[in-house]
């Protein structure tokens, strides 16, 4: 039986289409379909109008920046995060999609330069650029090294979990993307048609559907169960009822050990349930929204690392710390003490109603304190 304690690494979104992309080594073709810029090189030119010039192209590793030194810090035993963009090189925009995200297979290897064992795919941008755009993705991670979860090309391959082997045990991560993240209905896996891994609803008898795959995996000992899932507005701090008492639920009745939620663009409440965290809202880790006006209120160009700590053998959460980040030149760097400091408040206020408490530590790092149950 697995003993001892196992760290992950929780990322939100990770964008690294579009203007990150063109600062790669490897840019693809910049061509947009949306409303307002016409070329993925504009975002780059907006980040350079907020940041100063960004000299190209930005290497593989550089766009991690500050993070990699904190991931080779407290060196987690897997690293999970939601990539929120297409790898590859199809022109075959989704029709009537405002926004499409896609950054070139060649550029994959700035993934495997933070060391990502999985990456979710459930999310509303993974089939920007159609069906051969989702294959491009699927056989380039696999290419890489990097396991996925959450689309595949059947129904089937969407709904199976990512499996990390451990000394100590494993993680088994599930993915999810809700209807509420904008996932069109046509973007559901079924049998012979590619898609992801779609949530319908947040009934008792989708909770019933998840168990039923959940509950035979954690029958092994010393394993972690991760359910990863798209849910829920960009913008904002509450959080809804049912969406409370969902992730409730998937511990409760499904036996998840860890809820990862994203699709939020900036980090919400956290809540220890059961001694299990429930992260409602990750929010943006690497993106190229800097420059972009509005919702500043939100802070968005801050993030985290999520550090969760996990007793091994009973899948109780230990201790979770929180390294803050911030998006500068398409890259991640430490914020201000100030900005630190900002981000420690605002989530303590908001945990405070789910029993959680967020303080900053000396290192800079923040440490999330909750009541036992």
């Amino acid at each position: 039986m697995s003993t001892g304690a196992v760290t992950l690494f929780l990322g939100g979104d990770v964008m690294t289409g579009r203007g990150v992309d063109q600062a790669l080594p490897h840019p693809g073709d910049p061509h947009l379909h949306e409303s307002v810029l016409t070329s993925a090189r504009d975002y780059l030119a907006l980040a350079e109008a907020r940041s100063g010039p960004i000299r190209t192209p930005v290497g593989f590793a550089e766009v991690w920046g500050d993070a990699l030194g904190e991931l080779a810090r407290v060196a987690p035993d897997a690293r999970i995060v939601n990539l929120e963009t297409a790898v590859t090189a199809s022109d075959d925009a989704w029709p009537r999609k405002g926004i499409h995200y896609r950054m070139h297979p060649g550029n994959v290897a700035c993934l495997t330069a933070a060391r990502l064992d999985c990456c979710v795919l459930a999310n509303n941008h993974v089939l920007d650029w159609g069906y051969a755009g989702l294959r491009d993705t699927l056989q380039t991670l696999q290419a890489a090294g990097i396991r996925t979860a959450g689309a595949g090309l059947g129904a089937v391959e969407a709904a199976a979990p990512a499996v990390i082997e451990l000394e100590r045990g494993r993680i088994v991560v599930f993915a999810y993307g809700s209807e509420t993240s904008g996932i069109p209905v046509a973007w559901a896996a079924s049998t012979g048609r590619p898609g992801v891994n779609r949530l319908p609803d947040q009934s008792p008898a989708t909770i019933r559907a998840i168990a039923e795959r959940v509950r035979p995996v954690k029958s092994r000992p010393g394993t972690i169960v991760v359910v990863s899932l798209h849910w829920g507005d960009n913008w904002g701090y509450p959080v809804p009822r049912a969406q409370r008492a969902f992730a409730r639920r998937l511990i409760d009745d499904a036996g998840a050990d860890a809820v990862h939620g994203h699709s939020s663009h900036h980090p919400r409440a956290i809540e220890v349930y059961r001694e299990r965290p429930i992260l409602y809202g990750c929010g943006d880790l690497l993106n190229d929204y800097e420059g972009i006006g509005g919702h500043e209120e939100f802070r968005p160009e801050l993030g985290l690392l999520y550090f969760p700590t996990f007793d091994a053998r009973t899948g109780r959460l230990a201790r979770l710390t929180m390294t803050p980040t911030q998006v500068h030149a398409l890259k991640l760097i430490r914020p201000a003490p100030e900005a630190a400091a900002w981000l420690a408040d605002r989530l303590d206020r908001e945990g405070r109603p789910f029993g959680t408490r967020v303080r900053p530590e000396a290192d800079g790092t923040l440490a999330v304190a909750w009541s036992r149950n």
